[in-house]
């Protein structure tokens, strides 16, 4: 009788130790989803934009000067962003031109009307916000990602409200 409560014992620690395993694979599993869908905004500008420049004209424009205040995200955080600030962004056009030239003409017809939009991706190049009295020169490459976004509704999100809450 003895060998067969042996077995019976061996048989139960296994079936424990596979539950434990189950158990913290699933636990893993849950954690590593979390850290992913934090991190999932991959947005490089959100602006509110109070005037739009199109150089060297409105009909076939090769940069752009963005006005207004900005939540930028951190060069080396992919989670954060830079605390919103004023100034404009000097953009010239790269990759796919004729997208690129729609998105400035959605950035004109929200100019000056008090609405967030989003744009750009954090991960393809940098954009780097200038100061009002800073002459406009070297542009940075403006980079079609998955184009201009109204931001509606999540307005506790940390920099759409910084910029809410930014005022002259």
């Amino acid at each position: 009788m003895q060998p067969r409560n042996l077995a019976r014992e061996t048989f139960v620690k296994r079936e424990r130790q596979m539950k434990n395993t189950a158990w913290l694979v699933g636990g893993l599993l849950v954690a590593a989803s979390l850290v992913v869908a934090h991190a999932s905004d991959f947005i490089a500008v959100y602006a509110r934009v109070d005037r739009v420049v199109l150089e060297p004209d409105a009909s076939s424009p090769e940069a752009i000067q963005i006005w207004g205040a900005f939540s930028m995200a951190k060069p080396d955080d992919r989670n954060d962003y830079l605390p919103a600030a004023r100034g404009y962004l000097y953009l010239k056009l790269a990759g796919d031109k004729e997208a690129a030239r729609k998105e400035w003409a959605d950035l004109q017809s929200v100019a000056g009307s008090g609405q967030i939009v989003a744009f750009g991706n954090r991960h393809e190049g940098k954009i780097r916000l200038r100061k009002p009295d800073e002459r406009p020169m070297n542009p940075d490459r403006y980079s079609v990602s998955i184009g201009l976004t109204r931001v509606r509704g999540n307005t506790q999100y940390p920099p759409v409200r910084a910029l809410l809450d930014q005022r002259e």
